[in-house]
């Protein structure tokens, strides 16, 4: 007898004006489909998908992405298809042929009469010759067009009811339940890798493997329902960097002939360069931090019932952006043990008296009424910007007094005296006799930067240039007692042949050498090693010292006036860097026994990740070749799809939650 046949809802993805339909996972097309039988058409249903990260609008059949700019795609709740001419993939037909076509096979099930012919709305003919046979006649097109009646001539294309018969490939749901949301903040250029592929598709891939990595490592606790899924969303800033018009004029002044590395290389060196003008860097870090806090509110809108961390990942230029945004958050008082008020009575006006002390100071008295009445104590002073002031209709003088007030404050407040290890000393310098702390954020790009609506889990760098940054800067120790302000956490993970990669314990621990942490591979086992390895990280150390020079240079232009104390220690930096890129992992071709890699992970680097080490690095894979090589470096790319840094992710994000892997690695810690 006739059993109807079951709908499977796909949506059509166009890459280079190539169209693939692509069916919606099972969950997600049971829930279109129960939306599309609630009879409820007249008004605008909009259905979550894909983890909700798109919305499909059921009456205008278009699937929208939620978080980023993205084309909306056609979607099609498809019963019939046929075989396309390209690629031998099934193409859906359209809704209403699809219907004409379920109704001529019902009656000739029905009646048991076959051989039937139907006119496609193209005017092919179509032939139902049984139920395993049915053909679709696609017309041979002939040198004139008298012969425009539908024929039979011309070649058969299969034609197929009902998706279980197309082998599709339907993807697997997921979880429900978000556990944690990690914010994914791309590098340089708009390109992730060499496959100039978008920060969105790099992120796509990195959920994909999370996914897998869930259910291959973290059985237990999905099955007891302890965990759901991770959630990576990526933070596209890039895009509204270049509106700017800068690569247009560049564009101009590139030769004609170049092809894509260099095209990469422009985009690369460009927005290091960007971020190194003070214009830019604020137009940068504005549009990462207000990305970032726009898509946390939007994310809570839509799981409004998220109780989970948030934490953030930075890839190369993306990761120094982060950096810099994180030792700028301020902490809540209350947190801050050291806050420097400690010692005061604690008052209610306490804030508000201590402005007026400062407007005092600046003899601005006139203007303490201004304040008292915004409610202003020293911790929003400190976060004001131009505009508020100027909201406040305090006038250009006093305005520009109290920022620089504010700017020199918070430049000083990391240096404290030289006996007291207080939160905010980051960097002990051994030069001069004052013995000061420097400063983590010594060198930065002068600008305000913008404060986060959340304090983020862990921070994880992939393929970040930090440790080169601040040794160019002139931060030669990070002081072990410093950590971010707001962000307990910081992995530092990196591909042994990443050309943009940088260590972080050597400027924490400089006197012992010690090799970072081999990322435990997600299959247990240890990748083999080969002799060109020599050769290879020679080759990487030469060309980070030649960046490194490149940079130093373009640097102190930037820079016209750097900090006399590390004008004197130039030529030092430089040789700490030439010896920070030696120490490079030259990971031994034969591994250390266990009992020396025990000893490894309890070398005491500092705060900076609660006293847990901070460098990773990955175990590459073997390499046969130097074309292999010229991959590995633009392959920068590594990351995105190094299951044994999705793992890393995973397994630090979970541990925060008190939930393990099923086994613990060997290797790890």
């Amino acid at each position: 007898g006739y059993e109807p046949v079951a709908p499977h809802w796909f949506y059509c993805k166009v890459t280079d004006g190539r169209e693939r339909w692509v069916p919606f996972s099972a969950q997600d097309s049971e829930r279109l489909e129960e939306a599309q039988g609630s009879g409820r058409d007249k008004e605008d249903l909009v259905v979550p998908t894909s983890g909700g990260r798109y919305d499909v609008h059921l009456k205008k059949r278009q699937r929208v992405a939620v978080y980023w700019e993205e084309e909306v795609s056609e979607v099609r709740r498809c019963t019939w298809f046929y075989k396309g001419d390209k690629d031998n993939k099934y193409i859906p037909y359209s809704e209403t042929f699809s219907e004409e076509l379920e109704e001529a096979y019902m009656i000739a099930v029905t009646l048991d009469e076959w051989k039937k012919k139907l006119e496609s709305p193209s005017r092919e003919i179509i032939i139902l010759h049984n139920p395993k046979l049915m053909v679709h006649y696609h017309p041979v097109a002939t040198s004139d067009d008298w012969g425009s009646t539908p024929t039979e001539q011309g070649r058969p294309r299969t034609v197929k009811r009902g998706v279980e018969n197309i082998a599709a490939e339907i993807p697997n749901g997921e979880p429900l339940q978000i556990d944690h949301l990690v914010f994914v903040v791309h590098g340089i250029g708009p390109a992730c890798d060499i496959r100039f592929r978008s920060i969105v598709q790099c992120v796509n891939d990195f959920r994909s493997v999370s996914l897998s990595m869930l259910q291959a490592h973290f059985k237990k606790a999905q099955e007891q329902q302890q965990i759901g899924r991770v959630e990576f969303l990526p933070v596209n800033w890039h895009s509204s960097l270049h509106s700017t018009g800068v690569d247009v004029d560049l564009e101009r002044i590139t030769l004609p002939s170049i092809n894509r590395l260099r095209h990469f290389i422009n985009d690369t060196i460009l927005d290091v360069f960007f971020y190194n003008s003070s214009t830019y860097c604020q137009t940068i870090v504005d549009t990462v931090a207000s990305e970032m806090n726009r898509l946390y509110q939007l994310f809570l809108q839509r799981n409004p019932l998220f109780k989970g961390g948030v934490s953030i990942a930075g890839h190369s230029l993306g990761s120094l952006i982060l950096f810099d945004l994180l030792t700028n958050q301020k902490a809540a008082p209350e947190e801050d043990e050291h806050s420097e008020e400690g010692s005061r009575t604690t008052s209610s006006n306490r804030g508000i008296e201590e402005v007026k002390e400062i407007l005092k100071k600046l003899q601005l008295s006139e203007y303490c009424d201004v304040f008292e009445k915004e409610k202003m104590d020293r911790q929003a002073l400190f976060l004001c910007t131009e505009k508020n002031l100027k909201e406040m209709g305090i006038p250009l003088g006093p305005r520009m007094k109290i920022l620089h007030y504010i700017s020199s404050k918070t430049e000083m407040q990391h240096r404290a005296e030289p006996g007291s290890p207080s939160q905010h000393d980051p960097d002990s310098t051994d030069d001069g006799g004052n013995c000061q702390y420097r400063d983590v954020g010594l060198g930065q790009v002068s600008a305000n930067y913008p404060q986060l609506n959340y304090k983020p889990t862990i921070f994880f760098a992939f393929g970040s240039p930090i440790g080169m940054f601040l040794t160019v800067r002139g931060v030669k120790r990070i002081n072990p007692n410093y950590s971010l302000p707001t962000c307990k956490g910081f992995f530092n993970i990196f591909h042994p042949f990443d050309p943009v990669a940088y260590r972080i314990e050597p400027m924490i621990v400089p006197e012992l050498e010690f090799e970072p942490m081999l990322l435990p591979h997600h299959k247990g086992r240890k990748r083999m090693h080969l002799e060109l390895k020599e050769g290879l990280t020679r080759m990487s150390v030469d060309l980070k010292n030649n960046l490194l020079g490149s940079l130093r240079v373009a640097w102190q232009s930037f820079t016209r006036a750097p900090l006399p104390a590390v004008e004197g220690a130039s030529t030092e930096a430089e040789g700490e860097a030439e010896a920070g890129a030696e120490k490079q992992p030259e990971t031994k071709a034969e591994e250390p026994p266990a009992a020396v890699k025990e000893e490894a992970s309890l070398i005491n680097v500092g705060r900076l990740n609660g006293g847990n080490r901070i460098d990773y690095v990955l175990q590459e894979k073997p390499i046969e070749s130097f074309n292999e090589y010229l991959f590995a470096l633009q392959g920068h790319l590594c990351y995105w799809e190094s299951e044994d840094t999705v793992l890393l992710v995973l397994k630090e994000i979970y541990q925060t939650q008190g939930i393990t892997l099923d086994q613990p690695l060997p290797g790890s810690q």
